[in-house]
């Protein structure tokens, strides 16, 4: 992180601190391969919000990944560091957060990951929706907690990441791989082992704070969930494991070993 990066970081964590009311609304992300900014859904989500920001102000979102792509679906990181060699490492976490499903997994959204099975389960692992995934992730493990929405412009650095080949790897061991997007990389080195090196990862290098106004999001359109029952029921019985997301059994029947 520059040292205008991390100024911006301690005044706007020290604004956080002087006001109880006052929260960071736009989070700048600066990947290996383009920055995108977050803005977050403050008033409407607090728990989830406040959460992430612990993440961001606390420096742990640095230097993690982009440990999972699935073009059509989502891109999904926070939770992993490279050391080295696979499997990766799971960063540190906080304690579990409550649940707060109150938008609509739209393209274009941020969300908390999960553990299946257990709504109240969100750490630090989220997620970005390339899609519409709204009929699917309103409603599995109670409804994924959308938090924030990325502009249409900044979602051109997402789309190029969602477009990065990935390659089946055991990046948190077996069972089951992921589908890990990674850059300068063949399919002769995937056949070959090939082990992985820093540069071939998507790779999060810093994440700043640069707005803590709260009304920010008053420019953006937010979509209420599909999900009008409240919390639901949770459906994550008719999909298939997806490590700290649900995923159809239909989608990973259709994923290969690179895309």
């Amino acid at each position: 992180m520059t040292a205008t990066k991390r100024f911006k970081a301690l005044l706007a964590t020290a604004v956080l601190g002087c006001s109880g009311l006052a929260q960071a609304t736009i989070v700048e992300v600066t990947t290996n391969v383009g920055k995108f900014e977050i803005n977050l859904y403050d008033e409407s989500t607090p728990v989830t919000v406040q959460n992430f920001l612990n993440y961001v102000s606390s420096g742990r979102y640095d230097g993690t990944l982009i440990h999972r792509s699935i073009p059509g679906f989502v891109v999904q990181g926070g939770g992993y560091v490279f050391d080295q060699e696979l499997p990766l490492k799971a960063a540190a976490t906080n304690s579990p957060i409550i649940n707060e499903p109150k938008w609509s997994n739209v393209r274009a959204t941020i969300a908390m990951a999960k553990q299946p099975n257990k709504p109240n389960s969100a750490t630090n692992q989220w997620f970005i929706n390339l899609v519409n995934n709204a009929s699917n992730l309103d409603f599995q493990n109670n409804g994924y907690t959308v938090f924030g929405q990325i502009s249409s412009t900044d979602m051109a650095v997402i789309d190029a990441i969602a477009a990065i080949p990935q390659y089946k790897f055991f990046v948190f061991g077996p069972p089951e791989p992921a589908d890990l997007p990674l850059l300068n990389y063949s399919d002769s080195d995937y056949d070959d082992n090939k082990p992985l090196v820093a540069d071939n990862l998507i790779t999060i290098e810093s994440m700043v704070v640069v707005d803590n106004r709260t009304n920010t999001v008053s420019g953006l359109t937010l979509v209420p969930t599909t999900n009008t029952g409240g919390s639901g029921g949770d459906s994550g019985s008719s999909g298939g494991s997806f490590g700290w997301l649900l995923l159809p059994l239909s989608l990973l029947a259709l994923r290969r070993r690179r895309s």
